[in-house]
């Protein structure tokens, strides 16, 4: 237990690092170093995939807070639409954790792998957009925050690698689409742990420590580091150039996917 702690530790200073400095709350970490960590503790393969999102998604309303905050002390957080996003962020991420409770582990782990790659692929060879007022619509940007919600919370990723692509499209730079993301993030990253817990409550295959897809040992190793690295990535984010930051973004999204799958 003290070892698996340790690595828990290690994966909340890396994802919180990332959060801070892509704005896309650590997910894209957090999933797929939980599932090995899962796996080497003899976890069930049925409810272990399900674990490493809902207790991912509870990392990511702690950890994007604190990214979250520093953008906004730094003026980065698009106030006007991060409100016409929540409706929609809310109600997406409920829709996602009832989804994932009616997939199997093994099709949503393939799920996520494959998504991971699209998008990457996509943000590498597409230009990026010029920045504008990010003016999209009631109805566009509430559709948006929907499909955000729902395939984030669906994944446990915490809406970043969405919602960051969402906003360029819509003219943010890439620091105001990195600080807004992050505070989209903590709803969809509340809301969709809170249907993960709901969802595998007292399911039979869980193990000790865990409530339904929660499993507080992992949550709460990865919470000691994830805020103070958060923040970390938060100054690095304001010091680099926003190509450089896309390129990487888009990197580190597809080696994740791609170590997913195979």
């Amino acid at each position: 237990m003290l070892l698996s702690l340790l690595f828990y530790c290690l994966i909340g200073g890396v994802a919180g690092f990332i959060a801070g400095l892509f704005g896309i709350g650590g997910g894209v970490v957090i999933v797929p170093a939980l599932l090995l960590a899962f796996a080497q503790q003899g976890i069930d393969a049925s409810v272990m995939t399900h674990m490493a999102i809902g207790t991912s998604l509870a990392t990511i309303a702690v950890t994007g807070s604190s990214s979250a905050f520093g953008h906004w002390q730094r003026g980065a957080v698009a106030r006007p639409l991060l409100v016409r996003l929540l409706p929609g962020l809310i109600a997406g991420a409920i829709l996602g954790g009832l989804l994932a409770s009616v997939l199997p582990a093994a099709q949503l782990q393939l799920l996520f792998g494959l998504f991971l790659i699209l998008l990457a692929l996509r943000l590498l060879l597409s230009r990026m957009p010029r920045a504008s007022g990010e003016g999209a619509g009631t109805l566009q940007t509430l559709g948006a925050g929907s499909v955000i919600g729902t395939f984030s919370a669906l994944f446990g990723i915490g809406g970043g690698v969405l919602s960051v692509p969402w906003l360029l499209r819509s003219g943010a730079s890439m620091t105001r689409a990195i600080g807004t993301s992050a505070a989209c993030g903590i709803p969809i990253a509340a809301f969709g742990a809170l249907t993960f817990v709901a969802t595998g409550y007292r399911h039979a295959a869980l193990p000790e420590y865990a409530t339904g897809f929660l499993y507080w040992p992992a949550f709460l190793g990865m919470v000691l580091c994830s805020v103070p690295f958060a923040r970390l990535g938060v100054a690095v984010a304001h010091r680099l150039p926003a190509g450089v930051l896309r390129k990487l973004f888009a990197l580190v999204i597809l080696l994740v996917g791609v170590k997913i799958i195979f």
